[in-house]
């Protein structure tokens, strides 16, 4: 893996991208690569620190030389100079190493030309990132999509609707793959048959929530990429989360907030954005739900109001939307937003059906029935509920509970 120079001016260009990322991933480590690794694994030393030090010694491999003293004069704490200094730090680097390479996983340092340039940018950009799937997804360009862990329907079905569209036209989808939004988010560019970035708050070999361990491989089996900070093994602890944030963000050109509340850590990605610099979108929602809170006031404080894919688009940056215009098939651009109404095609039970549902508010089965008690018979709702739901028009939650997709 090539590097390029730590100095203040290196913080700007990265070169192309080369084939590394297209190689199986855990062939070999270099000295600089270990030596990045060897800094983070050692106690008491942060972002901001690591990147002077190596920017004071130009190459992060010569910290294996540096005396205890050079190394306290680089600032480090006397526990982390003498980790160094003992040889811990290189023997706990090699066996982390040994750990990635046992996932098929790799590690990006920052002297990589493999780092995201737009994580570059950030004020404590991560120095090491561990990756399993495709590397270069990290620069392409992506938005952060983020949300609630308790969406309501109307809010899932947003997230899942533009996420798709946006994929659909090769806008990289990066979430946190946190249940509700997030998963929403990842859904919806898997739904279009593209890749996706999941961040994570954990170490890449451990799935939380528990419950999204399908979702992760479908991300890795689709080529999409899982990204952490933090080292194998990581178990969730809470000031991971809104670390994890700062890299949902500074990977993106643009965060899309759907529902968040008003305390919610959706509001740390919002800051980190605001921040960063990067464009603030947001789905405006019903006023009197607490999870409106967050996107309604992001727009009465300047972001962009989004109810469709164009939204976005329009305010994406001039290059950007060349460059994807440029990758995007014909076909899909001649694809149209979901529409909320019924499908002409769909047969007459399957309309009226579809008609009393909603896409902001599920109904009960019970509710459903009541509804069309005196046009359809209970089967005929059933039978229509069922094609409705193989169709992806209608999803089914929880406690026989229906909603329209959209």
């Amino acid at each position: 893996m090539n590097t390029v120079p730590i100095s203040d001016s290196g913080l700007g260009a990265v070169a192309a991208h080369q084939q590394e990322a297209e190689r199986p991933q855990a062939a070999e480590l270099d000295e600089d690569r270990l030596a990045w690794l060897a800094l983070v694994l050692s106690p008491g030393l942060g972002p901001r620190r690591i990147l002077d030090a190596v920017r004071g010694i130009e190459t992060a491999s010569r910290i294996f030389e540096l005396t205890l003293t050079e190394l306290e004069g680089l600032k480090f704490p006397a526990e982390a100079a003498q980790f160094i200094f003992d040889g811990k730090a290189r023997r706990a680097a090699e066996e982390e190493w040994a750990r990635i390479a046992a996932q098929g996983a790799t590690v990006v340092s920052y002297a990589c030309q493999e780092y995201p340039e737009r994580l570059r940018e950030i004020y404590d950009p991560p120095p090491v990132l561990w990756v399993r799937g495709d590397v270069k997804l990290l620069s392409r360009p992506s938005i952060a999509v983020v949300g609630t862990r308790h969406p309501t329907p109307y809010g899932t079905g947003m997230a899942e609707m533009l996420s798709r569209d946006l994929a659909a036209r090769r806008l990289l989808i990066v979430s946190g793959m946190a249940r509700g939004i997030d998963a929403c988010a990842h859904k919806g560019a898997l739904a279009a048959r593209m890749p996706t970035v999941a961040v994570w708050g954990t170490g890449i070999d451990v799935v939380y929530p528990k419950e999204n361990r399908k979702l992760a491989e479908e991300i890795l089996a689709t080529g999409g990429a899982i990204v952490s900070e933090v080292p194998m093994g990581t178990f969730p602890a809470p000031q991971n989360f809104p670390r994890r944030n700062r890299i949902l963000s500074g990977v993106s050109i643009a965060v899309l907030v759907v529902e968040a509340a008003e305390n919610s850590g959706t509001r740390v990605t919002a800051r980190c954005a605001a921040e960063q610099n990067r464009d603030l979108f947001a789905v405006p929602g019903n006023v009197t739900n607490k999870g409106s809170w967050t996107p309604n006031t992001l727009i009465k404080q300047g972001a962009k109001l989004v109810a469709t894919w164009e939204d976005v688009w329009e305010d994406l940056p001039s290059q950007v939307r060349l460059q994807l215009e440029s990758e995007s098939p014909t076909a899909s651009k001649q694809e149209t937003t979901a529409s909320l109404l019924p499908d002409p095609v769909l047969r007459p039970e399957e309309a009226m059906v579809l008609e009393v549902l909603r896409t902001d508010e599920s109904l009960q089965i019970d509710e459903v029935l009541e509804l069309l008690e005196t046009q359809l018979t209970s089967s005929e709702v059933f039978t229509a509920l069922f094609e409705l739901e193989m169709a992806g028009r209608v999803r089914q939650l929880p406690g026989k509970n229906y909603v329209r997709t959209m």
